[in-house]
């Protein structure tokens, strides 16, 4: 006969077994196969229960031989509950998911009562805060950005008027820059979490890009533009020179038959 061992496992002779079998100790002291979790529901008698889950109810039939938490894996279509956030209570108990219902005393048309765990519902409500607050924030990050791409198209029209030669109102560059920086604070006063902190950061650092280019293109503005030149006047280094010597960067020689008269005239 197969004796159990420390470990509670129960072996036997290798023709009757090629593996070990676990086993457990059940609710009032029955020493039973231990169950698979993974495995299907067990087989045998159906028996028929009634569940209610707050203002509703669910009939459901499982094996006898099932376990409460075979019966919570049942109802997880039917609640759109885990089962890790369900409570099952029967005659006032609540009861382990590895308890069987027959071992329990369930038996056909009996009435279990499911709650939702407290701990799961307020974790469950405090997501659902959290979703609502950064679709709420996108909302006004996307109000924001939209503003923003005005006022991107009114810095591209500032590019080309400048590359064109044309000086756009320093004064009208300066409104759209404000009009930015506005925007700016609107980003920095709103809370965001998650994919909205995302969203908020690249707006931030957008709105910043533009700011600068203002800047930049405000400096090319104020530049003087270079002197006007007459296209019929042209300048040459070529010195023309004559035979009198103007024009001569050297002076004439002296005439060969000149001369000087010292005898001075007498007058009465």
């Amino acid at each position: 006969m197969n004796q159990p061992n420390s470990k509670g496992l129960m072996t036997g002779s290798a023709e009757e077994s090629t593996e070990p079998i676990e086993w457990e100790m059940r609710p009032g002291g029955m020493l039973v196969q231990k169950r698979d979790p993974d495995a299907a529901v067990a087989t045998g008698p159906l028996v028929k229960i009634k569940v209610s889950h707050g203002l509703f109810g669910h009939d459901v039939s499982v094996p006898a031989h099932s376990t409460f938490g075979d019966l919570k894996r049942l109802l997880v279509g039917d609640t759109g509950l885990q089962p890790s956030e369900m409570r099952l209570l029967f005659r006032g108990k609540e009861k382990e998911d590895g308890e069987p219902l027959h071992l329990a005393g369930v038996k056909d048309k009996a009435k279990i009562i499911l709650v939702e765990d407290p701990a799961a519902r307020e974790k469950k409500i405090q997501e659902q805060r959290r979703l609502e607050r950064i679709a709420k924030t996108c909302h006004a990050i996307g109000n924001i950005r939209a503003e923003v791409d005005k006022y991107a198209s009114q810095v591209s029209r500032f590019q080309t008027a400048i590359k064109s030669g044309k000086k756009p109102a320093d004064q009208e560059m300066l409104a759209v820059s404000e009009m930015l920086m506005r925007q700016l604070l609107k980003l920095d006063g709103i809370e965001a979490d998650g994919d909205a902190k995302a969203m908020r950061r690249t707006e931030v650092k957008r709105i910043q890009n533009l700011v600068e280019k203002i800047d930049s293109l405000r400096g090319l503005r104020m530049e003087p533009d270079p002197p006007a030149t007459d296209p019929t006047v042209v300048v040459t280094t070529n010195w023309e020179t004559f035979d009198n010597g103007l024009g001569s960067l050297s002076a004439p020689p002296p005439a060969s038959d000149s001369h000087q008269n010292t005898d001075w005239e007498t007058f009465d």
